[in-house]
């Protein structure tokens, strides 16, 4: 058994969450948490049928509810995953070999493959998901939420599965409710007025960035698809943002 806590955010995943817990098997850890954000449908019943233990919170934000989980943990290294995620073995046992050896480091950066629509996207994330719980500060940001972390960051090279927007219903309704957030935020900071050519400006950029610098163009129809939703949820987002400063100014 490693010194381990994984830690899990859910919100009705009953779909999700009993494969992601089932993937951290590999791991050995101490614990398996799952921080539930009073979901409606079977994820808590399921989480603890596969031994996960359940804590019911309602979260204000991502990072708020991932410092909460932290508070909750045991082991001496963290390992956060999402119900979407899967852990792979090879990861798996990367992370257990390096912790047995005590490594020095104190977080580790690990390999994100997405998943869009059932087929892999051509570019693959990193992201840094496990730590040495003294040295994991804090998280911030209230939807792409990012650790801060006081040590030596150390990249490994296993990987974990994302399946994401698994359905056009499901991306749609996920842009409903962030874009209300991210036009929210920008808002509360005294975001520069959203004039006419500002929209072009910033959704542009997304369409490039999915479909040719992260390769969408790779994957056919699915990278057309995907490259245009990330271009309409920061429309969305935009237009959210000049509806908010249109009533600020009446």
């Amino acid at each position: 058994m490693t010194n381990l806590s994984c830690l899990i955010l859910a919100k009705n995943e009953a779909e999700m969450i009993g494969d992601c817990i089932e993937s951290l098997r590999a791991l050995e850890p101490k614990e398996i948490i799952v921080i539930d954000d009073n979901s409606s449908d079977e994820t808590v019943s399921i989480a603890q049928y596969k031994k996960a233990t359940v804590i019911t919170h309602q979260k204000e934000n991502f990072a708020e509810a991932r410092d909460f989980a932290k508070s909750k943990a045991r082991g001496e290294w963290l390992f956060y995953i999402d119900s979407d995620e899967r852990m792979m073995p090879e990861l798996a046992q990367e992370i257990k070999t390096l912790l047995t050896n005590n490594p020095l480091w104190d977080a580790g950066r690990i390999n994100r493959v997405n998943y869009y629509l059932g087929k892999r996207w051509p570019t693959v994330e990193k992201m840094v998901r496990l730590f040495r719980k003294t040295k994991l500060k804090e998280w911030y940001g209230k939807l792409h939420e990012s650790p801060v972390v006081n040590g030596t960051i150390y990249d490994l090279s296993g990987s974990i599965k994302h399946y994401t927007h698994r359905t056009l219903s499901e991306m749609v309704e996920n842009t409903i409710t962030w874009s209300e957030i991210e036009a929210k935020s920008r808002f509360a900071n005294n975001h520069p007025p959203v004039s006419w050519w500002r929209i072009p400006r910033v959704m542009l950029p997304v369409f490039f960035d999915y479909y040719i610098k992260q390769g969408g163009w790779k994957v056919g129809t699915l990278g057309l698809i995907e490259s245009m939703y990330q271009t309409f949820s920061i429309f969305i987002t935009y237009a959210r943002l000049w509806e908010l400063q249109q009533k600020d100014n009446e």
